[in-house]
């Protein structure tokens, strides 16, 4: 009797208790009381949010193909006594509502709408159920749809046309890709054509400018060593004798080659000749007394020695050089007047180039013996 009279309900738990087959109240969680022999625990309700996931059902689209959809329901009891006698199976009948509304959504929509659109199934799901099951005490919080399995046919049928699809977007893909490509190849070789085109005028103007340059440079060059040539041969004085010297030693190098077999000597060699044997006797030669104008600085010289060196063997020498030149001047003396003159003594003759000219009568001689070195 003490068994029957005390009841202990779990936690989320609701006991409908009846009365002689009469609903009498509900037992909450916890210690409950109730009269023995005369109220009975009828049935003891779950409260808490459950989970039913229902098999694949078979469901067809707007266009005639048939598919397999399994849904999973989450509901919750709100109240016990409306859920034991308003329904007699509540779960069932939430599997039943669940089939019949998914056909009724699905069948509005065509495969590829029903493959695309599940959370507009499951939206309305969740509406139907909630409004069907309000009165049975239940309340829907969320419907899913686990999977939609097409005909194994349609299957190979999309595979097919997938891969298609992305065979076509792989193509387009690649020739937009080799357009941008060629579009992009053109403007860089664009680009570096009219770049190169650039370079080579601003190149050739520069090159021209440079031309230009050097040979204004070259030519005032070649005008102002023209100029000083000119002016220095005018302010030394040449004479005839000087430029028959001159083309005299320009001779030697007319016979230099290997390849040079025979010499043609000018016409004008014996001209020359002449001119020079005339300056040496002083009939068309240099004057003693002409002097440049203008010295023109020929850098520096080699050292001379200074007068009065005490060197003993260059004193000798000197004066034995100047004895020498003496008496070959006191030889040829008498003879000045005469071109067919002894031979030796013409070859002892003094150049007036180079050596002092012939003193005064009853002067002294400047370079006698007691002249100084150097003089």
């Amino acid at each position: 009797m003490l068994a029957k009279t005390v009841r202990i309900v779990p936690q989320a738990r609701a006991g409908i208790v009846e009365r002689f087959g009469k609903y009498k109240g509900t037992l909450p969680a916890g210690l409950n009381i109730v009269v023995p022999f005369i109220d009975k625990v009828r049935y003891l309700i779950d409260l808490r949010e459950q989970v039913v996931s229902f098999p694949p059902q078979p469901v067809i689209t707007e266009d005639n193909l048939v598919v397999s959809i399994d849904t999973v329901i989450y509901f919750q009891v709100t109240d016990p006594v409306t859920a034991t006698y308003e329904i007699a199976n509540y779960i069932q009948a939430v599997e039943q509502l669940t089939m019949t509304t998914l056909r009724n959504i699905v069948g509005g929509m065509d495969l590829e709408q029903t493959l695309t659109s599940r959370d507009e199934i499951n939206t309305g799901l969740r509406g139907v159920l909630d409004e069907a099951t309000g009165k049975w005490g239940i309340r829907v919080n969320r419907v899913e749809i686990k999977g939609i399995d097409p005909p194994p046919s349609i299957k190979d049928a999309m595979e097919k046309q997938m891969r298609a699809d992305r065979d076509k977007r792989a193509l387009i893909l690649t020739a937009e890709g080799q357009r941008q490509s060629a579009i992009l190849t053109a403007e860089g070789n664009k680009q570096s054509a009219i770049l190169n085109a650039e370079g080579d005028r601003e190149s050739l103007i520069l090159r021209a400018q440079a031309d230009r340059e050097a040979a204004i440079l070259r030519a005032q060059g070649e005008g102002q060593a023209i100029q000083t040539v000119f002016q220095a041969i005018h302010d030394g004085q040449p004479d005839q004798s000087l430029l028959a010297y001159q083309y005299l030693q320009m001779m030697p190098k007319i016979a230099e080659g290997s390849a040079n077999k025979v010499w043609v000597i000018p016409s004008e060699i014996t001209k020359a000749m002449e001119g020079l044997g005339s300056s040496i006797h002083e009939i068309a030669g240099i004057p003693r007394d002409a002097t440049p104008r203008t010295r023109v600085d020929m850098g520096a010289s080699e050292p001379q020695l200074p007068r009065g060196s005490d060197d003993a063997e260059t004193r000798a020498t000197n004066e034995a050089v100047q004895e020498a030149i003496a008496a070959a001047e006191r030889a040829a003396r008498p003879g000045r007047t005469a071109r067919s003159i002894d031979p030796a003594a013409t070859a002892t003759e003094p150049d007036p180039l180079s050596g002092p000219a012939d003193p005064p009568a009853g002067s002294t001689d400047a370079t006698g013996p007691g002249a100084p070195a150097g003089q």
